[in-house]
């Protein structure tokens, strides 16, 4: 599995999150203390929005640790929304097209988890995404394919429904083809205005979901602490610091909408 983040508010560095922290997501890395995996060095990206309506994105098959141009870039890159993503392969190859954040037009796209038994799903899924958006892919994994299926199901035009839509027909896929193990989906997707993440699995277990609340700093690796923007709201897979008091538990099958400075939850389940 893998370690994201997602970050919405007035413009900051990507290192004040990315590597200043004590647990950033450089660390975790590393040392993901809530994951399958402690190890998450089989590539990672980040995009982020500026002037432009459409993402810049950086992507690389190095451990995020070890590649000194990333930590260059985090230390002079400002934005007001940006993901960023660690990467624990899970059957496809370390390759950059199988790096997330995967982006479309405006649209960035990030994924922990798994479909399970991916290869015998995957030509009917593939084979489900809108013709005319095939030419995009590039990579090979299941996490590019829900990508494009929520497109394919609307949504540039209504995020919360094209989600549930692609996860009820993936549900659809995996029941008609026998397969027992459950599909695993904790992501994030914007349109760099606004988020949306899920939590949610076939058996009610799924990966941990953390928003931000009461966040006013963070301690860095330093000693020293980072002031955040009044209106930052940062989304991850597991807490950047061990604050409880900083961090609320996004609930099982629950969407996460973050616009205008506030975070809100609403349920989340299948649709057809």
């Amino acid at each position: 599995m893998c370690r994201w983040l997602a970050y919405s508010g007035s413009p900051l560095k990507l290192s004040v999150l990315l590597t200043r922290p004590n647990h950033s997501l450089i660390d975790q890395s590393r040392h993901a203390t809530q994951n399958v995996e402690s190890l998450n060095g089989d590539g990672f990206g980040v995009g982020w929005y500026g002037e432009d309506p459409t993402p810049g994105v950086y992507r690389d098959t190095h451990p995020a640790w070890n590649d000194t141009n990333f930590l260059h870039l985090a230390e002079h890159v400002r934005s007001g929304l940006f993901l960023a993503h660690i990467r624990a392969a899970t059957g496809t190859p370390v390759q950059k097209t199988n790096c997330h954040p995967f982006s479309f037009e405006n649209w960035l796209f990030q994924h922990n988890g798994s479909v399970p038994d991916f290869r015998s799903l995957k030509r009917r899924l593939l084979f489900d995404i809108d013709p005319e958006l095939f030419p995009y892919l590039e990579g090979s994994t299941d996490s590019e394919i829900l990508f494009f299926l929520a497109i394919t199901f609307g949504l540039r035009d209504d995020p919360p429904t094209a989600l549930a839509r692609m996860i009820g027909h993936v549900e659809q896929a995996r029941t008609a083809a026998g397969i027992q193990q459950p599909i695993f989906f904790s992501a994030c997707t914007t349109n760099g205005e606004r988020l949306w993440a899920v939590r949610y699995s076939s058996n009610q277990r799924s990966r941990t979901l953390y928003h931000s609340c009461h966040l006013g700093a963070l301690h860095d690796i330093d000693g020293s602490y980072d002031a955040l923007p009044s209106d930052a709201i940062i989304v991850v897979s597991e807490p950047l610091d061990d604050l409880t008091k900083h961090w609320q538990a996004v609930p099982e099958s629950s969407l996460l909408i973050v616009e205008n400075g506030t975070a809100s939850v609403t349920p989340f389940s299948p649709a057809s």
